[in-house]
């Protein structure tokens, strides 16, 4: 995992891209998660260096071509290996080649920094997850699943990252 601190452009970039953007259509979070969304592709992209595309199937394209589409998901503290990474049961048929997967830490109304926790193989993605269904309660954290999706832990990754990976983008 790679910790990258928000910057206040990263904050005005997505800010802005959140309000042309609006509530999308079968957001979980009805719009309120767009911010995060857009830092999570901020951070996956300094990481990554590609370039943000933001289409319907991916967000990033890497200079060798690669599709990447970024999962992003608030949270309150440092993501554990153990925690997971979702995607939504209605995602699936994004044409990406890879996801890649961010925390954004969300606390008292503030983002102040974020996780890039690695990317995965999509077709592989699903060949490691398990799905979960609304309304079921999720055993390995007890939290109530808003929308059928597919979980992996983080540590079951590929291509995780270092801070040595990330200070080469910089």
């Amino acid at each position: 995992m790679i910790e990258v601190e928000i910057t206040d452009e990263m904050l005005r970039l997505a800010w802005a891209k959140s309000i042309d953007m609006g509530k999308i259509k079968k957001s979980i979070t009805e719009g309120d998660g767009n911010i995060a969304g857009f830092l999570g592709e901020l951070v996956a992209n300094k990481v990554l260096g590609g370039t943000i595309q933001n289409t319907m199937d991916y967000d990033i394209v890497l200079d060798d071509g690669t599709t990447i589409d970024v999962k992003t998901k608030r949270c309150t503290s440092a993501p554990m290996p153990y925690y997971e990474c979702s995607v939504a049961a209605y995602n699936t048929v994004q044409k990406c080649d890879k996801y890649a997967f961010v925390r954004v830490e969300y606390v008292k109304t503030k983002y102040t920094r974020a996780w890039f926790l690695g990317t995965i193989d999509k077709h592989k993605y699903f060949e490691k997850s398990r799905k979960l269904y609304k309304g079921q309660k999720d055993g390995t954290n007890w939290f109530i699943v808003k929308s059928d999706c597919y979980n992996l832990k983080i540590e079951d990754l590929d291509e995780n990252r270092t801070d040595e990976n990330c200070s080469k983008q910089e």
